[in-house]
Parts: C-alpha cells; sequence; structure tokens
C-alpha cells in the first residue's frame, strides 16, 4: 500500500481527507444548489472563491499529501519539493496520472529546465486553484509545462494570452521568441498569429530591437509575402540591410534575401543612390545585376511595351500594402455610427517611374447602416410601406476611381483597407481587407465588429482609424501566334 510522504498515513486516507475538506466549504459556507434540477426558481449560492482559497491552503500547507514532487533543474543538483495530492494531479493531467501508476515509493522525480523550474509552483498552483497569474517571459515557460503534461486548458489559455499581448512592450521583445517556440512545439494558432503580427507590423518591427534577432527561415519567411504592411519597399532593403550587418550570414544567404527584394517597386532615384552608397548593394552587385536591370527597364518603358517582352506578374512588379501617400492614405472617421462619409485621395497611376507623375483620384464612402436590397423598405401591392430591418445594416466601404482613363489600359488596382486600433497603449493593425480586382468593395468589412460599443477593439478613441492601399497590378499581354 503507498504511503503518506511525511505524515505516514494509508494513500485513501489522505484522498478521503481532501475530499472532507473540499466537501467543508459547501456544508459550512451555506448550503449549495439544494436540488437545482427540480426547481427552476432556485437561487444559487456561489462560493467558489473559497473553495479556491481553501484549495490553495491545502498546498501551501502540504496537508494530507500523498506524494512528493522532486522537481530537479537538469544538469544541476538543484532540487525544488513540492508536496501534493494525486488525487488533484490526476484529475487535471493524464501524464501525471501514468506517472503516479508507475512510481515506486511516495516521490516523483521531474527534470526540467532552469526556466520551467523557476514556474513549476505557479504551474502546480493552476492545478489546484484554476487561475494564474502570468508575465510575458514566463509565458513559454507555463506553456510547455502545460504542453508536457497534457494540460490543455491552460496551453489554450496560455496561447490565447499571447495572441493577445504580441504588441505589449517587453525589454528585448517577444513575438520572435514565441514565433519560434510555436514553430519548434507545432502550436500553429500562436505560430500564424505571430507572423501575421509580425507582417502587418512591419515598420515597428524593423526598427526595434527585436528585428536582429529573427531566424533566416522567418527572414524569409517575410521577404515571400505580399501582405507586408511598411512604408516602403525601400525601408524593407534598409531594414534587410541592418539585420545582415548584425548576423553576418553567408554569402548565400545574404544573396537569396537581396534576390527577395522588389526593386520595381523602388524608385529609380533611390536605386541609383543604393548603387553608389550601399555597401551591401556594391559587394554582391554582381548576384542582382539582372534584377537591378529589369528594375530600370520597368522604370524607363510604359508597362504596356514592357508587358509585350516580361512576364509583369512575377513579383518584382507586385507591390506589398506600403503606407506612403503615392500608394494611398490614412482616413479617420469620428463617429463611425452616426452617417455615412465620403472621402477623396490622390495615388500615382502605378509604381514605373513612366507612371508615376500621372495621378489617379480616389473616391471612398463609407456607410455604417448599409442594408442589402432585399432587406430594405419596400412596398405591398396596396402600396403601404413595409418596415426597414434595422438590426440586417453592416458597416460598408466603397472605393472607386473618380475618372476612366486611356492609361488604365494593362492596369488592374488592388484595394486594401487597414483597419488600426490600439492595443496595450499601442497603434497596430486590427484587421486588414482586400478588395477583388474587379469590385468597388469589401463584402466582409468590419462583419464582426460592434461600432456602437465604445470600448470596441476596432476603435481608437470612439474613432474608426483606417488606412486605404491602392495597388496597381499589371497584366501580361496575350500575343496571338501568326
Amino acid at each position: 500500500m503507498v504511503r503518506s510522504c511525511e505524515q505516514g498515513i494509508p494513500a485513501w486516507v489522505a484522498v478521503g481527507t481532501l475530499l472532507l475538506l473540499i466537501n467543508s466549504v459547501t456544508v459550512r459556507g451555506a448550503a449549495l444548489k439544494q436540488e437545482i434540477a427540480l426547481d427552476n426558481g432556485a437561487t444559487v449560492l456561489n462560493h467558489t472563491m473559497s473553495l479556491v482559497q481553501r484549495m490553495e491552503t491545502l498546498l501551501a500547507l502540504g496537508n494530507g499529501s500523498d506524494v512528493t514532487l522532486r522537481v530537479q533543474t537538469i544538469n544541476t543538483d538543484e532540487v525544488k519539493v513540492i508536496q501534493a495530492h494525486s488525487l488533484v494531479l490526476t484529475l487535471q493531467s493524464d501524464v501525471f496520472e501514468e506517472l503516479l501508476l508507475s512510481r515506486n515509493n511516495s516521490a516523483v522525480v521531474l527534470r526540467e529546465t532552469p526556466d520551467c523550474v523557476a514556474v513549476f509552483e505557479k504551474f502546480v498552483r493552476y492545478l489546484y486553484c484554476g487561475d494564474i497569474s502570468v508575465r510575458l517571459d514566463q509565458a513559454i515557460s507555463l506553456h510547455r509545462l502545460a504542453s508536457k503534461y497534457h494540460v490543455w486548458g491552460l496551453q489554450q489559455g496560455l496561447t490565447q494570452f499571447m495572441t493577445q499581448h504580441l504588441s505589449s512592450d517587453s525589454p528585448t521583445g517577444h513575438v520572435i521568441g514565441w514565433y519560434n517556440y510555436a514553430l519548434q512545439n507545432g502550436d500553429m494558432v500562436l505560430r500564424d498569429s505571430c507572423l501575421q503580427y509580425l507582417s502587418w507590423n512591419l515598420s515597428s518591427v524593423l526598427q526595434s530591437g527585436e528585428w536582429s534577432s529573427i531566424s533566416e527561415d522567418l527572414l524569409f519567411s517575410l521577404l515571400q509575402r505580399s501582405d507586408l504592411i511598411l512604408q516602403s519597399e525601400l525601408e524593407l532593403y534598409e531594414g534587410l540591410e541592418a539585420w545582415i550587418s548584425q548576423n553576418q550570414p553567408v554569402s548565400s544567404t545574404v544573396e537569396s534575401a537581396l534576390k527577395a527584394v522588389r526593386y520595381g517597386m523602388i524608385p529609380p532615384q533611390h536605386l541609383f543612390r543604393l548603387q553608389k552608397q550601399s555597401p551591401l548593394m556594391q559587394k554582391h552587385y554582381e548576384s542582382i545585376r539582372d534584377l537591378l536591370y529589369l528594375a530600370f527597364q520597368f522604370h524607363s518603358a510604359s508597362p504596356i511595351q514592357l508587358a509585350k517582352y516580361f512576364d509583369v506578374n512575377c513579383s518584382i512588379f507586385t507591390p506589398r500594402n506600403y503606407l506612403s501617400t503615392s500608394w494611398g492614405s490614412p482616413w479617420v472617421i469620428n463617429n463611425p455610427t452616426r452617417d455615412d462619409r465620403s472621402f477623396s485621395f490622390q495615388t500615382q497611376l502605378g509604381p514605373s517611374g513612366h507612371d508615376s507623375s500621372k495621378r489617379v483620384t480616389w473616391n471612398a464612402l463609407f456607410s455604417p447602416r448599409w442594408l442589402p436590397l432585399s432587406a430594405r423598405s419596400t412596398y405591398t401591392e396596396l402600396g403601404a410601406l413595409q418596415p426597414t430591418r434595422t438590426d440586417g445594416g453592416r458597416p460598408r466601404i466603397i472605393v472607386t476611381p473618380a475618372t476612366s482613363s486611356p492609361d488604365f489600359a494593362g492596369v488592374s488596382f488592388q484595394k486594401t483597407v487597414i483597419v488600426m486600433t490600439r492595443q496595450q497603449g499601442k497603434v497596430v493593425v486590427r484587421h486588414v481587407y482586400n478588395f477583388h480586382q474587379s469590385t468597388e468593395e469589401a463584402g466582409d468589412f468590419l462583419v464582426d465588429a460592434d461600432l456602437q460599443r465604445r470600448a470596441s477593439e476596432y476603435l481608437i478613441d470612439s474613432s474608426l482609424f483606417l488606412h486605404i492601399v491602392i495597388k496597381p497590378l499589371y497584366h501580361t499581354l496575350l500575343v496571338a501566334r501568326k
């Protein structure tokens, strides 16, 4: 028979004591849930907090303990001893259940990394009390323990905590560390959330101390994306230059990274300056010479002429989401639930040097309560007006060119609306809506947003902060064979 580690009493007595302690809360506190299933009018007296306090005291004092957890730091002689109760451990974790079934005495030896040992008592307290306080620097360690011991509720809660605190300030940054951990641990939800945050807020990431710590794999994952949000492609090149200077990767990595830059999106005057003033470009010029030559051709000829000889659908001619004024405009809508708003702005016709001086005027319309035709007021055969359904209205945004022009030939416009929000005191991207090239609006625009609520996560100080980006896309001409 298994003996208790300190009191020398049988384990079944310890478990019984634990159950009596738990039950005493309900008896002493008040009569809880008297025949609720039979009486729908019953009043529930909730003393959950009292139970949690007693469970915390039970753990702290070790009363009725029947198992000792000896938590050893890997590669050291340091051991942390925790008096626990097998009933609680097995209820919360099937891993603990297997460990307790296979033990030879009242002690269970666990080997953990130093960072996990530092939070192990906090982890065990969660098993008893069901709540936990988490700091940014503890999230990975606790998530690792929750995953190892199959405490799935805590694991999911920590994943949610991390996805909600990507924008929080920390001394050395944490998003890239969380991404690397999620990739290693197989947490796809956390991995995708981190990657999306980095992609949508790349300008601030490039300016942070965290940028130099990204891995080569993550760097190439970012460079390949067209949904990056940043000021310009030049900003990305300069950030890449800083990363290479800090990390000193091998030449093949440098050249592969330089080839991922979209030089056609950098104005020719800046390309000339980089050729003369960038030590990185001068050193590796031969590896990207053909790309630079193609970029200069793109800037010197009309897109229609270029499309006769080159595939203009390749990445070098595909814009990302640039925030500079040539590509779009911010739009702050105060009190967005009040009434319809309109706004006009101008962009360049295209990034090509041939088109950059030509301007396109755009009209944007925002409606807070747009209704589809099927939900609007209608007349019956007798002429009576049927009431309008007001519960089906949703926000709508339309972006259209003010005029048409022959210059639009061979060009279509990808319209993107970026919604900003404030998280932990920092303005970050909340959502990105892309319009199909052939449409004037995004069908799912703010479909989940409650703009009536002042504390809505889509609002900043009761205002809707948008940024509209217009991305010209060139089409390859189809030439019939003779």
